[in-house]
């Protein structure tokens, strides 16, 4: 997820050495993902398979060492490998401090979305001295329109895993209510989250807490050649490069929600740019940032992904449904995250009706073989 957009990244990353890599920690790797001379191909797939080497996941040791040949590149970064201590009431232990504030040259894009969240966030101070309902309920409105139809749906479940089809007219009008999250254009936000699962909780994914709660919530959106270095150029999303409409947007993006802006300001005064772009952007911002924190450090694990995510339920609840992280990361290309009848996730209830009328086709969800393919051996729930 990037804040402020440009043109796909116009260098390569740095590097030191090549090497023969041999991980030492949690290492996701699926047979819908492969490594070609430093670049990520994402083809989706309705199988996965992962595996962790010399890791702690929750209280269960895998104890299984997993060799990669494949050629990577080692990054120039601030990263300093050491134990750092464990993370506030969790087992998950933070193995390197990125220097993100201090220390490094900030580029202009780093800038660019300091700039854009901090706004944010001073606008919404004003919210207790602009107490209008109308205002609430414009800021509630669109909290579901950006924040479930938007990222949850769009960005996330359809665009990012294609775990369901949508028609093209239908699929574009989610894609930009995504955009009015301000949480970037659908190629950049859709990219780093495929080399989320691509290194999930390894030392080249994107936000891991490995390196520090902060860090995976936020910190990291700060240092926009951070990506690159880990994870090489973009080319993880040529399904909507293809796409004049996702380069539309992509060169576009900051006119958006500018204009939306404006929209609300004519339409109600400061109260409903306060409430419906303030309050509601910093909403969404922290409910989806808490997906790459929270859940790879607290909850519990019913799936043996070989990573840290873990299912959470009061996420869930603020997050439509994207929670159960650790049901994702066992089935990412499954459209419903809820997987027990208990474990509300409201996405999952709008693919099915859009399911129900005939709007969404080729809808993703594991079997019952897959299933077990993930299960713990000994039936247990790591906590």
């Amino acid at each position: 997820m990037a804040l402020i957009s440009s043109t796909p990244y116009p260098f390569s990353p740095l590097a030191r050495r090549k090497r023969t890599a041999v991980r030492p920690n949690a290492i996701c790797t699926s047979p819908n993902r492969r490594m070609i001379q430093n670049h990520v191909h994402y083809v989706p797939s309705a199988d996965k398979h992962c595996v962790c080497t010399n890791s702690h996941i929750g209280r269960r040791k895998c104890v299984t060492r997993v060799s990669l040949s494949t050629e990577v590149s080692e990054p120039e970064s601030g990263a300093v490998e050491v134990n750092w201590g464990r993370i506030l009431l969790s087992d998950v232990v933070v193995k390197r401090r990125r220097r993100v504030y201090w220390g490094r040259k900030w580029k202009s894009r780093d800038v660019g979305n300091a700039t854009v969240m901090t706004a944010m966030h001073l606008l919404s101070i004003f919210a207790p001295f602009q107490f209008n309902w109308a205002a609430i309920w414009t800021a509630v409105t669109l909290y579901v329109v950006t924040g479930l139809f938007g990222i949850t749906l769009s960005f996330h479940r359809n665009l990012s895993h294609r775990s369901f089809k949508l028609p093209k007219w239908l699929e574009y009008l989610f894609a930009y209510c995504g955009v009015q999250a301000l949480q970037g254009n659908p190629i950049d936000w859709v990219s780093t989250h495929r080399y989320h699962h691509q290194f999930c909780d390894s030392e080249r994914d994107p936000h891991s807490p490995l390196e520090g709660f902060w860090f995976s919530h936020m910190s990291w959106l700060f240092d926009t050649s951070f990506v690159i270095e880990r994870c090489g150029k973009p080319n993880n999303v040529g399904d909507l490069e293809r796409q004049p409409f996702y380069r539309f947007l992509q060169s576009t993006y900051i006119v958006h929600p500018i204009a939306l802006g404006i929209l609300l300001y004519s339409l109600g005064g400061f109260p409903f740019l306060v409430w419906g772009m303030g309050v509601r952007i910093v909403w969404v911002y922290h409910i989806t940032w808490l997906v790459n924190s929270a859940c790879h450090v607290w909850g519990k694990q019913a799936w043996n992904t070989g990573d840290l995510s873990r299912n959470n339920w009061w996420v869930a609840l603020l997050a439509f449904g994207e929670g159960w992280h650790n049901n994702h990361h066992a089935f990412e290309y499954s459209a419903r995250h809820g997987l027990e009848w208990w474990q509300l996730d409201m996405t999952w209830y709008v693919v099915r009706f859009l399911q129900a009328i005939g709007l969404a086709t080729d809808v993703k969800v594991p079997t019952e073989v897959q299933k077990q393919r993930m299960a713990f051996e000994n039936g247990s729930m790591a906590s």
